[in-house]
Parts: C-alpha cells; structure tokens; sequence
C-alpha cells in the first residue's frame, strides 16, 4: 500500500491523524516521566509531566501542503503524588508554555509502518543550533552554547487514514525527548540530562483534558484553551520563554 502512495497522499493522511482537514481545532494530550541520566549515577524519574497541544490546520497553495497553527502547553508533577509542581529543591518551577508552536509542511515521504489494522507515522527529529540561554550569560542554568536535542514521535492510526475521505481519524501517540537539563534545575555544565516518555491520544475536543488541568490554564494563561487564529514566528520554546523571564543581566 505505502509504496502506491504519493507524497502528497501520505501527507494528507498524515494531516488528518495529526489535525483534521477542515480546520477544525484539534487537542492532543499526553502524560509521562521525565528521567534524569549522568555520569556514574543511576537513572531517576524526577518529574511526571502531563501536556496539550491545540492546533487548526490551513491549507497553503505556495507550498502545496500546509500550516499546522498551535499552541503547547506541559507541566512538570510530583513523580509520585502527580500534583502540579510549583517549586523544585526551592526553585521555582518554569513550565511549557510555547506559543506558538507552528510548523509548515509540504507534501514528503512520511516515514510510515504498516502494523496489521494500524499504521504508524514516524518522526525522528534531531536538533542543534545556537543556544538562546549562551554560558557566558547563563552559567547557571545552561550546559552548552548549542542547543541538542532529539525527538521521536509516533502517531498510530487506523489502516483506513490511507484511503478514508474522512477530514480527521482517531489516533494515539508517543514521545520521546533526549535534551539538557532544564534551564530552572540550574545544573550548568554538569554532564547528563533528561529523557522525556510519554504517550497520548487525540481527544474528542478540549473538554475532555482533566479538570484540574484545563483550570490550571484558565488561571494562568487562558489563550492555551485555543489554536493560534494566523501563522506568527518564531516559535516558542522552553528555553527562549525562559530567557523572555529571566533577561540576561
């Protein structure tokens, strides 16, 4: 099957697991661990974490594919009691608030694995450029000038995305996240970091995030209720919504 496909039909197959066609705005959640790992030392969870993405899709004729508009936000919890942090070791805890979280996609050959009455769209996504939070400005709360980092995700969804003419299909996903220490652990140059490992679904619409969550945000940011209405850059990350907090000196 995959080998009769175009680009372009994985991409638009890929869209509706990801988003839905119609511009609709679609809600991804999901909840894991975050393990640390470094030198001599054993792996240990130290966060929970639990997060939602908002997005809409728009069509764009100049690329021949399209604008994926959104937002993310994440929360780092008690590992045991998966209580909302707010202080770690007596820092105050910075959680992920990227807005926005866009990205733009023309028609390519997404990786895809057949698995029976599933298929699974991969992606691996290696990372390295120039830091936003330099050492020399930040000694405390970055290990390095580059930033790396890598991220795999995997989104399941039923065989029938292949050939449906439905604008968006049911589907579930996994991630996982190699990166530094966070800026607010302030763990400088120490040698190690951090494997996120979550997994998620695609929900029947926002209502259906967890209460205690969808309060959170209506207290703290309330526009991560909704996808962005335009396209806007650059995105938002953890660490240049850090640097926005705390100004160089």
């Amino acid at each position: 099957m995959t080998t009769e496909l175009t680009p372009a039909e994985l991409l638009q197959a890929f869209a509706r697991t990801r988003a839905s066609l119609d511009g609709a705005e679609v809600t991804y959640r999901w909840t894991g661990d975050v393990h640390s790992w470094a030198p001599g030392e054993p792996y240990r969870r130290v966060f929970g974490f639990e997060g939602l993405n908002v997005a809409r899709l728009v069509a764009d004729e100049e690329l021949g594919g399209y604008q994926l508009l959104s937002r993310e936000a994440a929360f780092y919890l008690d590992p045991v009691t998966r209580e909302i942090l707010e202080t770690w070791q007596d820092k105050p805890v910075v959680h992920v608030w990227n807005d926005p979280a866009n990205q733009k996609w023309r028609p390519f050959p997404v990786p895809l694995t057949e698995l029976g009455d599933q298929v699974c769209f991969s992606l691996e996504i290696p990372l390295a450029y120039p830091s936003p939070l330099p050492v020399a400005e930040y000694p405390a709360q970055s290990a390095d000038d580059t930033y790396r980092a890598l991220e795999l995700f995997q989104f399941f969804a039923p065989a029938a995305t292949l050939t449906t003419d439905a604008v968006s299909v049911p589907a579930t996903m996994s991630w996982t996240r190699m990166s530094p220490w966070l800026p607010w652990m302030e763990q400088g140059q120490r040698p190690g970091g951090l494997t996120f490992h979550c997994r998620g679904r695609k929900l029947d619409s926002y209502a259906q995030v967890p209460e205690r969550t969808r309060a959170y945000i209506a207290e703290k940011q309330p526009e991560f209720a909704h996808a962005p209405e335009k396209w806007s850059e650059p995105n938002e990350t953890s660490w240049t919504y850090f640097r926005k907090l705390f100004p160089p000196r």
